[in-house]
């Protein structure tokens, strides 16, 4: 049943008789679909780890650079992805985005065969690598037409959770299959000591690092045959009414992601460092909301049908529950995302060396033989805040997602004060490891809280919106929070160049207590238009 024309899951009898197994089955097809996609789009926070490993030569603000890359272009291809299931089709989407990824996947592991690969090759790929970052977008839009309200949070806390789960299948995949030459291709060997999820490797051993990139490539090529036989297109009016032939939905889909390349590549140019940019740093902020306003202008030169299918969809951005929801989905999502590109680097950077003292002046090049493994540790974090995504969904829809929400903004204000806390007592000691339980203990609890959060703001989501709406909303929302997988890194990278990384976490508590208040605010306060949804 590829093609869907009558579907109405609020209806018990209609979905209990019909609704359920087939959202069931797109459900299990879009969930590792969704996992390759995240792991392609942050699979640069492990790779660039393992490169500083293997003595490739480029500086740690470089290697920072390339998680911002891919942080940034998959956060502004969410965008149209966002609208793309109403135009056209979730099983056309789904297949045709799985197979892209294909591109990145083989193009990254091509470059990593040669240690003499032009700094421009790997941004490239990472600029393409966006595109498994883009997938979350039209991913969610298209499982919310699939569920009943009442099953939203936790249906979509599912897709999300385990979705997201790629960031942790990614971190514990690819430093194991760098071990052995199941691609063939010729080795790398370490000049530093590595790590899996098994125990240290030392420093003299054969690594092949391409294999992060072709591995992908197993996935892949059967779960685009799995979208394409068994995933449905919802041809109702409320869902994807004129999606025309597969071909047509095809180019529609490399058009509106096309249009998103532009200001992403624009925006990258500006703020990124010579030679590759014009390096204004200072206007990443700016620059950020004109790649986004940009985006969606281009968007609105569209003629034709495709022009009215986005004018109807654009109707949220006259809903300010748009933006306050995208503000408070930035706390959790962004945060878990932005954290999980950078997370790995930075346990590198500020554990992995020495922070001494000479004459007068901190120095942060010596390598701490003490220092704990980033790739042993890192995947801890995202695997946490994926899996108890659904949870958060499951207490939200019995409780309320608002409620849920506020003590997930509290936990993150006072974890993110310790984080930052111990992160500057380590980068001004000789033993920086002496720092790291309370640091990492502190950043899983942010992780946790991100995770649950995540689950609470899909739940308000489909409470405020309207069906047809709140499709279009998770996509947007996610869209702008997957900015945090740019900050991040960025804050981190100019941070640390800094010599003060505390700062960065000072900051992202700054703006959970923003949104502690906003959400009290609309949706728990005396004066909220909804109550606890």
């Amino acid at each position: 049943m590829a093609e869907i024309r009558e579907w109405d899951v609020e209806d018990d009898q209609f979905w209990e008789s019909t609704g359920k197994r087939v959202a069931t089955r797109n459900l299990l097809i879009s969930i590792p679909s969704l996992l390759c996609g995240f792991a392609i789009w942050l699979y640069w926070s492990i790779i660039t780890v393992q490169m500083l490993n293997l003595g490739f030569p480029f500086s740690n603000s470089e290697l920072f650079t390339l998680s911002a890359i891919a942080g940034l272009t998959g956060a502004t291809l969410r965008i149209p992805s966002s609208f793309l299931i109403r135009i056209a089709g979730g099983r056309n989407t789904i297949f045709f985005t799985t197979a892209l990824l294909m591109i990145p996947a083989a193009g990254t592991g091509i470059a990593l065969l040669d240690q003499d690969t032009p700094l421009w090759v790997f941004q490239l790929m990472a600029l393409l690598s966006g595109l498994g970052g883009g997938n979350f977008a039209s991913s969610m839009s298209n499982i919310s037409f699939f569920y009943p309200k009442r099953m939203q949070g936790l249906s979509l806390g599912l897709n999300a959770g385990l979705g997201n789960a790629g960031v942790t299948t990614m971190q514990v995949l690819i430093p194991l299959v760098m071990t052995t030459g199941i691609f063939g291709g010729g080795s790398l060997i370490l000049e530093k000591n590595s790590g899996t999820l098994i125990g240290t490797i030392e420093a003299g051993t054969q690594t092949w690092i391409h294999n992060a990139g072709f591995v992908w490539l197993v996935l892949l090529i059967p779960l685009a045959f799995l979208g394409w036989f068994l995933m449905d297109n919802i041809r109702a009016e409320h869902v994807s009414p004129n999606i025309g032939s597969p071909l047509n939905a095809f180019a529609k889909i490399s058009g509106m992601l096309g249009l998103a390349f532009i200001p992403a590549v624009v925006g990258l140019f500006i703020i990124l460092p010579e030679p590759t940019g014009l390096g204004w740093s200072w206007a990443k902020y700016p620059v950020l909301g004109l790649v986004i306003f940009g985006t969606v202008m281009l968007l609105k030169m569209l003629r034709g049908e495709m022009k009215s299918n986005l004018d109807r969809q654009f109707q949220i951005f006259g809903n300010k529950h748009t933006w306050v929801m995208s503000v408070i989905y930035t706390m959790t999502f962004g945060s878990f995302i932005g954290y999980s590109a950078g997370f790995a680097l930075a346990i590198k950077v500020i554990f992995g060396f020495q922070h001494i003292e000479v004459d007068g002046v901190m120095t942060h090049d010596t390598v701490n033989p003490n220092g704990p493994s980033a790739l042993t540790f890192a995947w801890m974090g995202p695997f946490i805040g994926a899996f108890i995504r659904p949870l958060g969904g499951w207490i939200s829809d019995r409780v309320g997602g608002a409620k849920v929400t506020q003590y997930v903004a509290l936990t993150m204000v006072i974890s993110a004060l310790g984080v930052a806390y111990f992160m500057r007592e380590a980068y001004q000691s000789e033993t920086p490891e002496d720092y790291f339980l309370p640091f990492f203990l502190l950043f899983l609890v942010l992780f946790a809280a991100s995770g649950v959060g995540n689950g609470s703001t899909f739940r308000t989501i489909a409470i405020v919106f309207n069906q047809e709406q709140a499709g279009p909303v998770l996509g947007w929302t996610s869209a702008v929070a997957a900015y945090g997988a740019f900050v991040v890194p960025q804050e981190f990278g100019e941070q640390i160049n800094r010599a003060t990384p505390e700062i960065a976490l000072f900051a992202f508590a700054g703006f959970y207590a923003v949104c502690l208040a906003l959400n009290w605010w609309y949706y728990l306060g005396p004066k909220a238009e909804y109550q606890n949804p």
